[in-house]
């Protein structure tokens, strides 16, 4: 089951999520359905179509249960398999 705890360490694809803040400006405040991912970056399915955003420069919020968490796109860098495995 995911939690707020472990969601780092979980497959993301079809969860909705947002850039609130990024290190390229342009990029605050997007918001989509991820429908893919690879090690460095994040498929949206946003209002404007298809984009696709790196994981590290950005930092995440993610909305579980009612209640939000910010992941640092550091933490989630790693291929979905890879970060399943990791440690808590």
């Amino acid at each position: 089951m995911i939690t707020l705890e472990n969601l780092k360490f979980h497959e993301m694809i079809g969860m909705q999520t947002k850039i609130i803040k990024s290190t390229n400006p342009q990029l605050n405040n997007i918001k989509g359905r991820i429908i893919d991912e690879t090690k460095s970056t994040f498929v949206l399915s946003t209002t404007k179509g298809l984009k696709t955003f790196p994981k590290q420069q950005n930092q995440w919020e993610f909305q579980l249960n009612g209640a939000k968490i910010t992941l640092n796109g550091k933490m989630i860098s790693k291929k979905p398999e890879d970060r399943i495995g990791m440690k808590k």
